[in-house]
């Protein structure tokens, strides 16, 4: 090797792991991490709220009486928790399931597409954020009554 060669060898950026005490509060992730990230975890929140989806539905169909209690759950509370909460816990439901579908149609439509530029990939993860995002304000605002 010449010593151009050797110089430029040394001058390569160092690539190494994040220290998660030290660098975890500086480190900024980009849009598409967050969007992986939020995939993860609205993944695990259907199913740790998979038991609330069956009781609603099997409250809500069952009969006029269990509707009734169906409807009181959200608007008067249950188990000593008041409607807000449960209003609350079924949003937590909608953004997940929103945000899952997204991030998964996204990242269907990378892979049949072979779209993996760095480009697109920080483009449609604004997109997944910004459209689950808008999507669950809209049902929020409808599921508190606003409209």
């Amino acid at each position: 090797m010449t010593e151009t060669a050797n110089a430029l060898a040394k001058k390569r950026p160092e690539f190494r792991n994040i220290n998660a005490i030290r660098d975890l509060r500086t480190y900024r992730l980009p849009p598409a991490g967050w969007v992986s990230i939020l995939h993860r975890v609205s993944g695990a929140l259907m199913f740790l709220l998979l038991p609330f989806v069956i009781w609603m539905f099997d409250t809500s169909i069952s009969s006029e009486i269990s509707f009734g209690r169906f409807k009181a759950a959200f608007e008067s509370g249950l188990l000593g928790l008041p409607g807000w909460f449960w209003k609350c816990v079924a949003l937590a439901l909608i953004w997940a399931y929103l945000h899952h579908l997204i991030a998964g149609l996204r990242h269907v439509w990378m892979d049949t597409r072979h779209a993996v530029s760095k480009e697109f990939g920080r483009a449609s993860a604004l997109v997944t954020l910004g459209l689950g995002s808008t999507l669950t304000l809209i049902l929020a605002l409808k599921l508190f009554g606003v409209y």
